[in-house]
């Protein structure tokens, strides 16, 4: 056999190996897309432990977060992207794989996870659930503030007049108690800092639907609230709102508190969405 031939017969059996790693390979890579796409639903709900109502807050990175992490990965596991809480506190997530995952929330409760300063845990109120077809849960949470409408709104001349009362929903020495030992506490934190009137056509009224022409805020320094704790509230729209509209209403207040600590977001506790019809 001369050397041409040795070269031609080299050649072939490289094609041949190279085809089969190519059709072993292109058959590992096509199994991949087999797997079938995530289909396990995480339904839940916030409500105070107190009165078992609903915690009302705002829909979007203001209101209430969900955050998800597989346990099955390990300790060096990463979190699901996060996602919010509808306006009356409830979430569902229905794209999930199954497994053993760990469920956090923040909002404008408690804390459910407290760390001091060093990172020493102080409490974890988390859940460690197991989730496959339909997996419900409820979070009984401690709420910052109690926010209430005292009567019917009015209108007058395009301008909605409404009345509202402001309760702590957790007691000043409880709520020191627990954040205290987190580290750089200030009786500040307990301070209300403002009390928002939030105006929109759409139902989902909050900071994050609101009509900025109408709604209104009135902001307070320091402790100065204090003395309005529990005493009716008078907050009037901004703007006149067109006559023969039908618009939405919802006050929400806040602490001077962010959560997660060291985050920078202070979120509103809400009151519940009322329709106003401009006459």
């Amino acid at each position: 056999m001369n050397n041409k031939n040795i070269q031609d017969m080299k050649k072939i059996a490289i094609y041949i190996v190279t085809l089969a790693l190519f059709s072993f390979n292109s058959c590992g890579f096509f199994e991949l897309d087999n797997y079938d796409e995530p289909a396990e639903t995480l339904k839940g709900e916030v409500v105070d432990i107190v009165t078992g109502e609903p915690v009302l807050t705002d829909q979007g990175s203001e209101g209430i977060r969900v955050r998800l992490t597989e346990l099955s990965y390990g300790d060096n596991a990463t979190h699901n992207p996060d996602f919010y809480t509808m306006p009356d506190g409830t979430f569902q997530n229905t794209k999930l794989f199954k497994g053993t995952y760990n469920v956090r929330i923040d909002g404008p409760f408690i804390p459910l996870v407290r760390e001091d300063d060093r990172g020493v845990p102080l409490a974890d109120e988390t859940k460690n659930l197991d989730i496959e077809g339909l997996t419900e849960v409820k979070f009984e949470v401690q709420p910052f503030l109690n926010v209430e409408w005292v009567s019917e709104p009015v209108v007058s001349n395009g301008k909605i007049m409404a009345q509202v009362r402001i309760t702590r929903g957790v007691s000043e020495a409880d709520f020191q108690s627990k954040i205290e030992p987190m580290g750089a506490y200030s009786s500040s934190f307990l301070n209300v800092t403002d009390i928002q009137l939030f105006v929109s056509y759409s139902s989902s009224v909050g900071y994050r639907a609101r009509d900025e022409r109408w709604s209104n805020k009135i902001e307070y320094s320091g402790s100065k609230f204090n003395a309005l704790l529990g005493e009716t509230i008078t907050i009037e729209s901004n703007g006149t709102i067109p006559a023969g509209r039908i618009v939405f209403i919802r006050a929400a207040a806040r602490i001077n508190y962010d959560t997660p600590k060291g985050s920078g977001t202070r979120r509103w506790n809400y009151n519940e969405p009322v329709e106003v019809m401009i006459p």
